[in-house]
């Protein structure tokens, strides 16, 4: 039956609803009444010319659409599931040649040689030099905050480990860190008109990267090191990357690593500030459990995208070959046919099933393992050095159609 609460026009790609809120209400209200639902656009809104998408908002179908690669598509698409309006096909199909948007068995392929660097052997080899990071990171925030010990936690703490992990994971000197950090803004910002980002600017960031990628690739086939990268790119011949296809992973390193793992930390804090009760539990038992329901709760990427190979069926709605289908995985992680109260932040909630890096199938998360680990450990180095950190201001949302997104989060270290 249609959705009553749901206005005409109504779009959860609308960026400037996504600035303000993440659309938890409506979501319930379709997840109760319409669980896949056609939202119409103008053609081009999205960058696409078409009539609009199916929204899928159940945590079953999520996981059903996640896992059936064969029916529903990541290349046709890509996996984007908004561009700017001005962005043409031939920029969206570039975008091909990142993992996300690759189907198997390119997908596959691709996907079974980047694996070799996040193997439990290869995650647990950082643990020791992050934990370090971790701890100068808490420290140097603390030492440059202002008089009354006022911060922003997103650019002082929340971005530096993520940036550093990635920089240690595949060889980046320290130093350039900074230049992954603007290149992969400029990339994913493009809907803030605060930061200004035109489709130039941020083709121009994609190509910095994959320049900067593809010489590090090029050093270390002239001279391999024990190191990610030679891993991935030294022995081509031998079923590695090439330089190229190694840039792009880059790309996939510097969005899909950076901003999450970023605004997954970022949106636990501001969790712990407004629940107390979870961070004084926080504080005297450092549950096993913390990341993941900080991961479900902030759910950092709002949704993704397939687009349907045949005509097919799913929720109830009937879906053309060739419909675009988004999977909103903030939805899926506040279903109550499958959390108890999910309304509530709950860092020992057990099991945890939640969406949040992704429904399963061939593009569930290759980096869960690190990004658990880096919440966990810039969490501990928090709660020992800072325990007494309390809000200054509410955050500041980027305008995002895709991103669950932070720019900035002021506070006192106390």
């Amino acid at each position: 039956m249609p959705c009553p609460a749901l206005p005409d026009g109504f779009d959860f790609t609308d960026p400037d609803l996504l600035q303000d809120r993440v659309p938890l209400p409506e979501f319930a209200q379709l997840r109760q009444s319409e669980p896949v639902r056609w939202i119409a656009q103008r053609p081009r809104v999205s960058g696409f010319d078409d009539a609009g998408y199916w929204a899928v908002t159940r945590h079953e179908d999520v996981k059903y659409v996640s896992t059936h690669p064969e029916l529903y598509s990541s290349s046709l698409n890509t996996a984007v599931i908004r561009f700017n309006e001005r962005i043409s096909r031939d920029q969206i199909d570039a975008q091909k040649l990142i993992m996300l948007n690759m189907d198997p068995p390119e997908h596959t392929r691709v996907r079974q040689i980047v694996q070799r660097g996040f193997t439990p052997r290869a995650i647990r080899s950082l643990e020791d030099a992050l934990r370090e990071r971790a701890h100068s990171v808490v420290a140097a925030a603390l030492e440059q905050a202002g008089p009354d010990g006022t911060f922003d936690f997103v650019t002082n703490v929340a971005v530096e480990l993520p940036l550093q992990a990635i920089a240690e994971l595949i060889g980046v000197p320290q130093k350039d860190r900074a230049k992954i950090f603007d290149w992969s803004n400029k990339m994913a910002a493009y809907d803030d008109p605060e930061y200004a980002i035109t489709e130039e600017i941020g083709a121009e960031a994609a190509l910095e990267i994959v320049s900067y990628a593809m010489n590090l690739a090029a050093a270390r086939k002239e001279c391999p090191a024990k190191d990610i990268v030679s891993q991935l790119v030294a022995a081509e011949d031998e079923g590695n990357l090439s330089g190229d296809e190694f840039g792009f992973f880059v790309i996939l390193l510097a969005v899909a690593g950076n901003e999450t793992t970023r605004n997954a930390i970022t949106h636990g804090m501001h969790a712990f500030l407004t629940h107390p009760d979870q961070w004084e539990l926080y504080k005297s038992e450092r549950p096993d459990t913390t990341a993941e329901e900080i991961v479900r709760w902030a759910t950092p990427v709002v949704s993704f995208q397939r687009t349907a190979t045949e005509d097919t069926e799913l929720g109830g709605a009937k879906i053309k070959r060739g419909d675009r289908v988004g999977l909103f995985y903030s939805s899926a992680n506040h279903d109550p046919d499958v959390f108890d109260n999910p309304g509530a932040f709950d860092i020992t909630r057990d099991p945890n099933p939640h969406l949040g890096f992704g429904g399963g199938g061939p593009h569930f998360c290759l980096g869960k393992s690190l990004a658990v680990l880096e919440i966990n450990l810039i969490f501990h180095a928090i709660a020992d050095a800072m325990p007494d950190l309390r809000l200054a201001a509410g955050p500041r949302r980027l305008r995002s159609a895709w991103l669950n997104g932070v720019k900035e989060l002021r506070v006192t270290g106390g």
